[in-house]
């Protein structure tokens, strides 16, 4: 039999069947919901388990778990692509949606999956609740946010932001301090820290090498800057954090 007859053959059956997908509005409020910072309404999706309903979403593998994990890869495409048209940083975005759709590939269980995709959905709702509420900010200090994002590892300074920006230091400290509330150098250092605090709950990185990779000057100054941030030293950070886990609390 070829595709296109097998394609009229399954469509009869649908048909006969009533078999229907579920109106596109349904997801349109969800996918606006996440794209716009609805922190709410998007964990009582998650709480109520919407992800898990099967009925009018389709068919996309006759295994359970493999088919939602294609329909994971596809609510993950939506929300990427609506997150970047909103606002969200391009390469941020990106990144997230390599991240979560590579997890699958460590998950053999429908609820699993479903556990995964709520932290998905949090995550990108969660950041673009704080970018909406940035929304005023200029393009230069937006620039420089996205550039600090992009070269976390490396050691940024003002200087470096204000060529990257097209204005001079003094200008641009001045600016960023009154649209942020922070100055440049707090900023940076704020963002290494969230950035070590996701190493050292996710990965086996030592503290040399969490310190050389986000180009902290030594090690202790990593440790004092990470204490002085959160209140603990990096090691009882991990220590604290070494079982996380996926779930919607987080």
């Amino acid at each position: 039999m070829g595709l296109l007859q097998e394609w009229y053959m399954q469509e009869l059956e649908d048909s006969e069947e009533d078999k229907y997908h579920r109106p596109l509005n349904d997801e349109q409020i969800f996918f606006h919901a996440v794209s716009s910072g609805d922190i709410d309404f998007v964990r009582e999706n998650c709480l109520q388990q919407k992800f898990a309903e099967t009925e009018g979403v389709g068919t996309l593998s006759r295994d359970p778990v493999t088919n939602l994990k294609y329909h994971f890869v596809v609510t993950t495409a939506f929300v990427t692509r609506l997150c970047i048209a909103s606002g969200m940083e391009t390469e941020q975005a990106f990144r997230l949606s390599d991240f979560y759709i590579l997890k699958l590939d460590d998950l053999h269980t429908c609820q699993s999956v479903i556990n995964l995709h709520d932290h998905m959905v949090l995550d990108f709702t969660g950041k673009m609740r704080i970018l909406t509420r940035s929304s005023g900010m200029s393009k230069p200090v937006t620039l420089c946010i996205d550039y600090i994002y992009a070269h976390i590892k490396e050691r940024i300074t003002i200087e470096v932001l204000a060529e990257y920006a097209e204005l001079s230091a003094s200008y641009l400290s001045r600016l960023f301090k009154k649209e942020t509330g922070v100055s440049v150098s707090d900023y940076i250092r704020e963002k290494k820290i969230e950035k070590a605090q996701h190493l050292l709950k996710f990965c086996d990185y030592s503290l040399v090498e969490i310190a050389n990779y986000l180009s902290f000057s030594s090690q202790s100054h990593f440790i004092q800057l990470f204490k002085e941030f959160t209140g603990i030293t990096p090691k009882k950070y991990r220590d604290l954090h070494s079982s996380s886990t996926w779930s919607v609390a987080d």
